[in-house]
């Protein structure tokens, strides 16, 4: 019995050194089992190693060996079949966008470094989310709506290779839904900015003219994010196998795990653990490079 398996290898733009990574592993892996011909989707900047492993067990063991490369270039071992995605769910804050929206309303509020340690602590899953998301949210009591416009119009940038991403899985026949712990105003913004076909997030209540401290409950964070994927799986008619998610923090871990194919992209170490594959270095393009599309069949 054997497994195919394909080594991603995918550099950061500029990053020069991808052909050595190539050679060297080749070299690792002839000892473990058979390599093929690198097969290259984008000039210098993202190559697939087929290899299929002398025996199963080698496929819980190598993969660990090889995920960073390191200065610039993401290696992951996946699996040859089944690579092209039907579903993308994705995460919104620090994975779409570069940056949390939460903690730049909180800039404008003057509270950004009050708020930014309780996001990073939830991110790195060592408090809950949902009480976490309140006490930040109460924190912003009394805040101006205009404050939103701002924070969108001056802060929120699609991260490179969104739109190529969400495109591209489109025109193959993909359903792309955007995920977020945070809130309705950014998600369907963003949405729309980068082509997604639907969004989910929580809702920031107001009194016309100012936010109340409160969120619409219940609050949608890890589990209404799994929820969200199951759902669209179901309804879609597919298999979880046929389903790409991708966030950086805690709150898309179920996610992840359940997706055929889970990716932690520039995100914590306990995401980055969980995750079927990691992307420390690339843009969002990566996540194309991984289900196997080439330059000429990404749509820009």
């Amino acid at each position: 019995m054997s497994d195919s398996l394909i080594v991603s290898v995918i550099a950061a733009e500029g990053v020069t050194r991808i052909q050595d990574v190539v050679r060297k592993i080749t070299r690792d892996f002839q000892s473990s089992g058979t390599v093929g011909a690198p097969v290259w989707l984008s000039p210098h900047r993202a190559c697939d190693i087929p290899v299929t492993l002398a025996s199963p067990e080698l496929a819980e063991i190598l993969p660990r060996g090889f995920v960073h490369a390191g200065d610039g270039v993401d290696v992951n071992v996946i699996a040859a079949a089944n690579r092209r995605k039907k579903l993308l769910v994705a995460d919104m804050d620090s994975t779409i966008i570069g940056c949390e929206c939460l903690d730049e309303l909180a800039d404008m509020a003057h509270l950004k470094p009050q708020i930014s340690a309780i996001t990073e602590r939830a991110m790195n899953g060592e408090i809950a989310f949902e009480p976490a998301l309140r006490e930040r949210v109460g924190l912003l009591k009394g805040l101006a709506l205009t404050a939103l416009e701002r924070t969108y119009n001056e802060r929120v940038k699609l991260n490179p290779g969104a739109k190529a991403l969400v495109a591209t899985m489109k025109k193959h026949g993909a359903r792309t839904c955007l995920v977020s712990g945070g809130f309705t105003y950014f998600t369907e913004r963003v949405a729309k900015a980068a082509g997604f076909d639907d969004n989910q997030a929580n809702t920031l209540l107001d009194d016309g003219a100012r936010l109340t401290g409160a969120v619409k409950e219940p609050i949608l964070g890890r589990e209404a994010k799994l929820a969200a994927l199951k759902k669209e799986i179901e309804t879609l008619k597919i298999s979880s196998a046929d389903a790409l998610a991708v966030g950086d923090g805690a709150n898309d871990l179920a996610m992840i795990e359940h997706a055929g194919l889970g990716v932690a992209y520039h995100a914590k170490p306990i995401v980055s653990d969980a995750a079927d594959a990691a992307i420390v270095y690339g843009d969002l393009r990566s996540l194309l490079y991984l289900q196997g599309y080439s330059d000429d069949e990404i749509v820009e």
